[in-house]
């Protein structure tokens, strides 16, 4: 089973907005058997609309269409559904009550005629309750193909894809199992990682497909495995994840993409009731992001002081000014210092800080543009190491929150020996 996914609206086509709809379509999809055939997002233009359409029909299952069903002039969808299935615009009593609900009972206002023609859709269309907003989803098929159309707004969207969608197209349609399993690795490049696993990639099974997927410092290896068995998929995924663990398993540190390595780190703190602390220069506190985007990280993570201004190190962290003077704001002896002092003032067990020269100009060091310090504050002791990142400001930056966790990962695995 096939599907297409559009997006509509000009916003996307500019990069005003990006467009964060088809990644939750597809994931959503993806996980009942449906194969997504591409990703196509276009103009609120009319032609460009009925000429997608053409283009689609009978040539996948389902066209799932986000965008262009708000109120006002600029949003066409419906009024191009009507045109291309033949079919006029009718006021859906059900629709126009929640529509007039929602809006008096919750902005506590009268509905305007412009609400209320939220309820207008075509006549022959399967309307989609939106229970959280004015704008209702419309599934209508033609010949072998099936147009759905959900509202831009993501909430809403999501709404209908859980609580509509999904339900119905189980429902409708017989599927194949897609079983995806995939294995975070940290520390080594794509092409050092498929070195190291080529003769097991080349004896995987044919129902089996290998995808890299690189990032700086990180590489995922999703299993992919399509059928109608669910039981030998999931069986021959299994095994043939184990025997990967036997090959690389010093650079796996997770699986799942709910499993990186913030889950992992924040999982082996709570179960040993440790703490930590950052000291931040040149990533800016994005550490501390990644760290605090986690569920539960409050019962490890105590807080960041994000000292990017050399003064800010001294006159928050207790950094001696000769010091700096001495070694440069980027070296060794300055990330250790700020790794002791964020752990010794935040009462922490364990503390990164980074500093370093990300670009494109140098600051206040003369280091090299892309050098990092890092350093890593044990129970025990400071462990800090110096990289060369590259270029661009970007992948210096990414690179280092990614070595910080590994190196953390490493430190508190090795306290637990």
């Amino acid at each position: 089973m096939k599907a297409t996914i559009v997006t509509i609206g000009d916003e996307i086509l500019i990069g005003q907005i990006i467009d964060s709809n088809s990644s939750f379509i597809a994931k959503s999809l993806d996980k009942i058997g449906v194969e997504i055939s591409e990703m196509i997002s276009i103009s609120d233009n009319k032609k460009h609309i009925l000429d997608t359409f053409h283009k689609l029909q009978n040539q996948v299952d389902l066209v799932i269409i986000t965008g262009g069903l708000g109120p006002t002039k600029d949003d066409i969808t419906k009024k191009t559904f009507c045109d291309y299935f033949e079919d006029t615009l009718a006021i859906n009593p059900k629709v126009e009550a929640h529509v007039i609900d929602l809006i008096e009972r919750v902005m506590q206002r009268p509905a305007s005629q412009m609400n209320k023609d939220q309820a207008l859709l075509p006549s022959k269309c399967t309307v989609l309750h939106n229970q959280v907003g004015t704008a209702p989803g419309m599934w209508m098929k033609k010949e072998n193909t099936v147009f759905i159309s959900l509202p831009g707004v993501p909430y809403e969207m999501k709404y209908l894809v859980e609580n509509e969608i999904i339900p119905r197209v189980i429902k409708e349609y017989e599927r194949p199992y897609i079983i995806h399993k995939t294995i975070l690795t940290y520390g080594q490049g794509e092409s050092l990682v498929a070195e190291r696993i080529e003769d097991w990639e080349n004896n995987l099974p044919e129902c089996i497909k290998l995808a890299y997927l690189p990032s700086p410092g990180r590489v995922r290896l999703r299993l992919s495995a399509r059928g109608t068995d669910k039981e030998f998929l999931e069986k021959s995924i299994e095994d043939n994840v184990f025997s990967l663990t036997k090959i690389i398993g010093d650079i796996i540190v997770g699986f799942e993409d709910n499993e990186t390595i913030e889950v992992v780190l924040g999982r082996l703190l709570t179960s040993n009731k440790q703490t930590i602390s950052l000291a931040e220069s040149c990533t800016g506190g994005k550490i501390s992001q990644v760290i605090s985007a986690v569920s539960g990280a409050s019962k490890y993570y105590k807080g960041a002081v994000v000292c990017y201004d050399s003064q800010v190190k001294i006159d928050i962290l207790g950094i001696p000014e000769t010091l700096i003077k001495e070694h440069s704001v980027v070296s060794a002896q300055i990330a250790t210092a700020m790794a002791l002092q964020v752990q010794k003032r935040l009462k922490t067990d364990y503390a990164i800080a980074t500093t370093g020269n990300a670009g494109p100009e140098k600051g206040d060091s003369e280091a090299e543009i892309g050098t990092v310090f890092i350093a890593i504050a044990t129970p025990k002791e400071v462990i800090v190491e110096e990289f060369n990142f590259g270029q661009p400001r970007e992948k210096v930056i990414d690179r280092a929150v990614n070595k910080a966790f590994e190196m953390l990962r490493k430190e508190i695995l090795k306290n637990l020996l």
